[in-house]
């Protein structure tokens, strides 16, 4: 009886030691997967702030882009705006005039040009001679400057404008692009809070003067033709040019800011008139001054005896000394001169 009792208290400690190893089991694994809960509470916690932290991230962004002013597209040039005459402004009918149209060129073929030079010439209108590029009035066709003429054939989309890169019309510029080229565009103003901060940038156009465009250069070709035995002077293309400074105020030099192709003018100068302060009844169009070679102009370039396509105040010798630059077009002139007189026998 003794044995079986023994034998019964054995058994049951042995059931109580392997239910309290379960017990103690389960109580790990719950223990285990609260820390683990509490460990991806964490990770999502450290989630949602990066994910605030990249959301203010994208504020600044944006605020910086804000901040840098987009420049407004330029689709208009400085002309000034010239109301028409509502009545006759002039004793005399001027209708005719203003619907001239240009004669067509004569015909050359290349066969019958024995002789051919470019030619590159600057127009200085502060000279007496060619004053008239500077005539300011008003009239119904617009106002009278040279420059303001170029510009409002552009304006009107009436020619193509090409740009300075070269002088041989290959790329077409946009009126946007003119009017930076002219000197105009904007700069970036900052604007202040009442805590001294910049809280916007302000973008303010340049005003543009157009007086102060004073010089045009022209490219022209010389041909003498032998079926006709003429020296013909035919002009290909015209550039305004204006001076460049620094932003410190040093004069940097000269730039061209477009080409026109003068053969595409010559219809719209037809139809405007030159000045003549000794003769306002014998005024002539535009196309006839440049076709009668009424304005003075020096020699800055040409093909003549120059292998390396310089302009002569990059020639070797001539950089420094604008009186030797002077002779040296002069001298080209007496060379073409030279060339037709010595075609002729007396």
């Amino acid at each position: 009886m003794k044995k079986y009792l023994i034998k019964f208290f054995c058994l049951t400690v042995v059931l109580t030691l392997i239910f309290s190893v379960a017990d103690a089991q389960k109580t790990q694994k719950k223990r285990a997967a609260t820390k683990r809960g509490n460990t991806t509470t964490k990770k999502t916690t450290k989630g949602k702030t990066k994910a605030n932290i990249k959301s203010g991230g994208q504020v600044d962004s944006v605020a910086a882009i804000v901040a840098v002013p987009v420049e407004p597209k330029i689709d208009s040039l400085p002309i000034t705006k010239v109301k028409k005459s509502l009545r006759q402004d002039e004793a005399v009918e001027t209708k005719d005039i203003m619907d001239r149209t240009p004669l067509d060129y004569e015909h050359l073929r290349a066969d019958d040009a024995v002789y051919r030079h470019k030619i590159w010439r600057e127009i200085d209108t502060r000279e007496k001679v060619n004053l008239p590029f500077r005539y300011s009035a008003d009239e119904n066709n617009g106002n009278q400057r040279f420059i303001s003429i170029l510009l409002k054939a552009i304006q009107d989309s009436a020619v193509t404008v090409f740009d300075p890169i070269d002088d041989r019309f290959t790329t077409p510029l946009t009126i946007s692009q003119v009017a930076k080229g002219l000197g105009g565009g904007g700069d970036s103003v900052p604007h202040y809070d009442k805590n001294g901060l910049v809280d916007r940038i302000d973008y303010k156009s340049r005003e543009i003067n157009l007086d102060s465009i004073y010089k045009f250069r022209i490219k022209e070709e010389v041909i003498f033709d032998k079926e006709s035995s003429r020296l013909f002077w035919r002009i290909l293309g015209i550039a305004p040019v204006r001076n460049v400074y620094s932003t410190t105020g040093e004069y940097q030099g000269v730039s061209e800011v477009f080409w026109v192709y003068y053969p595409d003018m010559r219809p719209i100068f037809a139809k405007y008139q030159t000045y003549n302060g000794k003769n306002f009844g014998a005024r002539m169009s535009w196309e006839e001054l440049f076709e009668t070679r009424m304005f003075s102009g020096r020699i800055i370039k040409s093909t003549m005896d120059n292998p390396f396509d310089l302009p002569i105040a990059a020639t070797p010798g001539l950089k420094d000394n604008g009186v030797f630059q002077l002779l040296a077009g002069e001298k080209i002139k007496e060379k073409i001169f030279t060339y037709e007189q010595d075609l002729w026998s007396y």
